[in-house]
């Protein structure tokens, strides 16, 4: 395969959140198949300058999947064709020669579109300060060291650690349910030795945020554990679900 090709794109286009959008059609030449998606369009976006018209909006930060920013909808799945794998990492060598793509921000009622591509996305950071975090004292490392932590629950906590809080999980289910996210978050925390004593309460303060958010309810699909860029089992809403009535029932 050559190392240059053409790329067609039909982008979403929204000057905000009052304003109507559209799709409008690009097309970048040159493209190289080395390129990450988010290169793809920092050289639409150059071409868009140079022309004088405005750039696409799109969000990213650390480009190497370790921080969640980038959040693209890529012909109707959230971060495109490859399973965990972030926007940012996902690479043109995947796609031919005259491919036409359909990008799209996350769509949902607690995200809403700032401009273009960019969707906002605080309502996980409020359901993570609603309750996502240890209060109570730890101690220094050498303590924290000393609690004795078996292997699986060690595994099991670490799995879910690894959400990066990109809000795929939303874009992708039919319900638009964070309960992947928050399920995550929850399972990690109640895993662990030191997240144990604010359990409870954590856990219904997380779950009730998220409905005051207006996220949907999860009817179990699955899209979300699909699309997921770390690939967070579903087994976290489970988790969430027990937590959750285990302390209203307390």
């Amino acid at each position: 395969m050559s190392d240059s090709m053409t790329i067609h794109l039909r982008v979403w286009r929204q000057a905000g959140p009052e304003s109507k959008g559209k799709f409008v059609n690009y097309t970048v030449a040159d493209v190289n198949s080395h390129m990450s998606f988010l290169e793809l369009l920092d050289v639409l976006n150059e071409q868009l300058i140079h022309a004088g018209d405005d750039p696409v909006e799109f969000d990213h930060d650390c480009r190497e999947g370790i921080c969640g920013a980038c959040g693209v909808v890529i012909d109707g799945v959230a971060h495109g064709p490859q399973q965990r794998t972030a926007a940012c990492q996902l690479h043109m060598r995947h796609y031919q020669d005259g491919d036409m793509l359909v990008l799209e921000p996350w769509r949902a009622t607690a995200f809403p579109i700032i401009r273009d591509l960019v969707a906002d996305r605080s309502a996980l950071d409020r359901i993570v300060a609603a309750g996502g975090y240890v209060s109570v004292d730890t101690g220094s490392a050498p303590d924290a060291n000393s609690i004795l932590i078996s292997k699986n629950e060690l595994e099991g906590a670490f799995d879910f650690a690894a959400c990066i809080g990109c809000g795929a999980c939303v874009a992708a289910c039919p319900n638009a349910s964070a309960s992947l996210f928050t399920g995550a978050k929850i399972a990690h925390l109640s895993g662990l030795p030191q997240g144990r004593p604010e359990r409870k309460e954590r856990a219904v303060a997380m779950v009730e945020q998220m409905q005051k958010e207006g996220f949907g309810d999860c009817s179990n699909h699955g899209e979300c554990e699909a699309v997921c860029p770390k690939g967070i089992s579903i087994a976290a809403i489970a988790i969430m679900r027990r937590e959750y009535m285990k302390a209203k029932l307390a």
